[in-house]
C-alpha cells in the first residue's frame, strides 16, 4: 500500500466528514498513539476531563445539541467498560455517539499472558458493546478498515444511535487508504407517497388534531422543517416529557409539554381528547406515556418513528421521517381553521423578598434572566431540577429525560459550550453534583463559564418523594458554593428568594468563569409536577404488586 495516510488521521478525517467537531476524551497507554496523532494533526480539537462517563455525557450533549455527532475516546477496559451506561443512555435517547476505544496490539494478543484491563477474553469488551450500539469495527486490518469505518459511520448517521470501533495500538500508525463517504440511502418515492396520502385524509377528516413532536425531529435535523409544518397546519403543538425544548425560537406556538395525569390539565385534555394525535419522532416511553394511564385512544393516533409509520392498524415501513414531513408540506393543503389561542402557564415576577427558596421559585428566577438577558439553552439532570426545567419558557432543554441517569448534566453542559460556545444554564441536584460536578474544573483552562445551579436539599431529594421515611436518602451538607473558588469559578450560596435573585443577576453579568449558585432548599420542598409524578409512581407500584 503506498498511501500516505496513517489509519488515525484517516479515522480523523472520516469522523470529520461525518459531522465530528470535536473529541471528547481520556488518555490511557492503549489509546495514546491515537491521542499523539489527533493532538499533532489538529484535524479535530482534543478536550480531555476528569472521568469517563463524563466524557462520553459531554459528547452526547455536543451532539443532541449542535447536530453532527459526539466522539468519546478512551482506552481499553478501565476506560471503555467506564462509559458502558452513559453510552446506553444515547443508545435508548437516538444519540449519534461514536465510542473510539484503545486496545491490545497483535503481539500483546499473541503473547500468552493476561493483560491489564483484560476482563474475561481481550473480546468480552466488544461483546458488552454490541449490546448498546448499532454498529461496530474492530481495526485490525489496514486495507480493510476504511471500509469499515465507513460503514460504522454511515450506521450511526443514518440510525442516529452509537456505534464502536476499536482501535489496537499497533494499527494507529499502519498506512492506509482514505475512509469512503458513502451515500446516503433513498427511500422509495412511492412507499412515501402512500403514507403522505393515507395521512393527509386523515387530517382532512379531524376536528380536533394536535402535533406531537419528539426528539428524532432533532436527531435527523429537521426542526426548521417540522416548525414549518406546524405553521402551516395550525393545530396546537405539544411535546413529550422526552422531548422538552424542541422548536423553541422558530416561531411555533407551543402548548407545553404532555405529562399525562403528572403535567398541566390543558396539555393533557388536548392531547387526550384529540381525534387525530400526531406523533413525529415521538419515542413511546412509560416516561411519556404510562402516566397517561390509557386515556390516549390509539385508534385516533398516528406514530412516525424509528423509520416506521403507524396509521392504526397499517404499518408502513421505510418511510424516514425527514421525506414523510417533506411529502405533508408539498400534498397537505393549509386547513381552514380558526386557531385557538390556548392559555398556557409560564411562572414568571421572581418575589424577591426573605421567603425561603422552591423550586417553582427557580423556574420563576430563570425566566425573568432569559427575559432580560435572552434566550439560553437549558441542560438539566435528573431529579426534581429535571421536572423544574419543564417550567423554563422558550429554551432549550438538554436532558437525559427517558433513560433517567444522573451525572448528566455538568458535562453535559460543558460539551454544548465546547461545541457551540454558547452559554449554558446546568441545573443539577446535589446528589449528582457530587457525581459529576467535579468537572467544572476544567473550565478555567478551556474558558468554559456556564451558570450551575444546585438544587441542594442535602439528600436523594427526588427518591424520598417516594421513601420520605427512609434514612439512605440522606447526603448531608457538602457545602459546594465554597468550593468553587478552588475550582476556578465563582460560589454563592442562597436561602432566600431576594439571594436568588441577587445570584441569578451577578451569574449573567460575570463572564470567563463558571458560576455555581447553591441553592439551599427546605427539606421536603419539592416541585407540583415532582409531586403529581411521585403520587402516581406510588399508585402504579401498589397496584403492580
Amino acid at each position: 500500500m503506498t498511501s500516505s495516510t496513517t489509519l488515525a488521521s484517516a479515522l480523523l478525517t472520516a469522523l470529520r466528514a461525518h459531522g465530528a467537531r470535536e473529541l471528547f476524551g481520556l488518555p490511557g497507554d492503549f489509546i495514546l498513539p491515537f491521542f499523539v496523532a489527533a493532538e499533532q494533526s489538529g484535524i479535530l480539537p482534543l478536550y480531555t476531563l476528569s472521568h469517563e462517563p463524563a466524557i462520553a455525557f459531554a459528547a452526547d450533549a455536543a451532539a443532541r445539541y449542535g447536530g453532527g455527532i459526539g466522539v468519546a475516546v478512551v482506552t481499553y477496559g478501565a476506560g471503555a467498560l467506564n462509559l458502558v451506561n452513559a453510552t446506553a443512555a444515547a443508545y435508548a435517547e437516538k444519540v449519534p455517539l461514536v465510542i473510539i476505544s484503545g486496545a491490545p496490539g497483535a503481539r500483546e494478543r499473541e503473547g500468552g499472558l493476561l493483560l491489564h484491563h483484560q476482563v474475561r477474553t481481550l473480546d468480552t469488551q466488544l461483546a458488552v458493546f454490541r449490546e448498546i450500539t448499532c454498529a461496530q469495527a474492530v481495526l485490525t486490518d489496514a486495507a480493510q478498515a476504511p471500509a469499515q469505518i465507513a460503514r460504522v459511520l454511515q450506521r450511526c448517521v443514518q440510525e442516529s444511535r452509537p456505534v464502536y470501533i476499536e482501535l489496537p495500538r499497533d494499527m494507529a500508525g499502519v498506512r492506509c487508504g482514505d475512509v469512503p463517504q458513502l451515500p446516503a440511502p433513498q427511500p422509495d418515492p412511492e412507499t412515501v407517497g402512500l403514507a403522505v396520502i393515507e395521512l393527509a385524509v386523515r387530517l382532512a377528516q379531524a376536528q380536533r388534531p394536535v402535533l406531537m413532536v419528539g426528539i428524532e425531529i432533532r436527531r435527523y435535523g429537521i426542526e426548521d422543517e417540522v416548525a414549518k409544518l406546524a405553521r402551516h397546519l395550525g393545530i396546537p403543538v405539544v411535546t413529550p416529557v422526552v422531548g422538552r425544548g424542541l422548536l423553541a425560537g422558530r416561531d411555533v406556538p407551543v402548548l407545553g409539554t404532555y405529562f399525562g395525569m403528572a403535567g398541566d390539565p390543558v396539555v393533557s385534555d388536548v392531547v387526550e381528547e384529540s381525534d387525530l394525535l400526531l406523533m413525529l419522532g415521538v419515542l413511546r416511553t412509560d416516561t411519556n406515556f404510562a402516566i397517561a394511564d390509557g386515556r390516549i385512544d390509539p385508534a385516533h393516533t398516528v406514530v412516525a418513528c424509528d423509520g416506521e409509520v403507524l396509521i392504526g392498524d397499517r404499518v408502513h415501513t421505510d418511510v424516514p421521517l425527514g421525506a414523510l414531513v417533506a411529502g405533508l408540506l408539498a400534498a397537505v393543503p393549509a386547513p381552514e381553521r380558526i386557531p385557538v389561542d390556548m392559555p398556557r402557564f409560564v411562572p414568571r415576577d421572581l418575589h424577591a423578598d426573605g421567603a425561603p427558596i422552591w423550586p417553582l421559585d427557580i423556574a420563576r428566577g430563570i425566566n425573568d434572566l432569559l427575559a432580560r438577558a435572552g434566550r439560553m439553552p437549558i441542560v438539566s439532570d435528573m431529579g426534581d431540577c429535571f421536572f423544574t426545567a419543564l417550567d423554563i419558557d422558550d429554551a432549550d432543554l438538554l436532558a437525559p429525560g427517558y433513560y433517567a441517569t444522573m451525572g448528566y448534566g455538568v458535562p453535559a453542559g460543558l460539551g454544548l459550550q465546547a461545541r457551540t460556545g454558547e452559554r449554558p444554564i446546568i441545573l443539577v441536584g446535589d446528589g449528582a453534583f457530587q457525581m459529576t460536578g467535579w468537572e467544572l474544573g476544567h473550565c478555567k483552562r478551556r474558558g468554559w463559564d456556564p451558570i450551575v445551579i444546585v438544587f441542594n436539599n442535602a439528600g436523594w431529594g427526588m427518591l424520598r418523594s417516594f421513601e420520605p421515611d427512609a434514612c439512605f436518602n440522606e447526603l448531608g451538607d457538602w457545602h459546594l458554593a465554597a468550593m468553587a473558588p478552588g475550582l476556578g469559578g465563582d460560589g454563592m450560596r442562597v436561602r432566600t428568594r431576594a439571594e436568588l435573585a441577587d445570584a441569578l443577576e451577578r451569574a449573567s453579568a460575570t463572564r470567563g468563569r463558571f458560576q455555581l449558585i447553591e441553592v439551599m432548599l427546605p427539606v421536603g420542598a419539592q416541585s407540583d409536577t415532582l409531586a403529581r409524578f411521585a403520587m402516581d409512581a406510588r399508585r402504579r407500584a401498589r397496584a403492580s404488586c
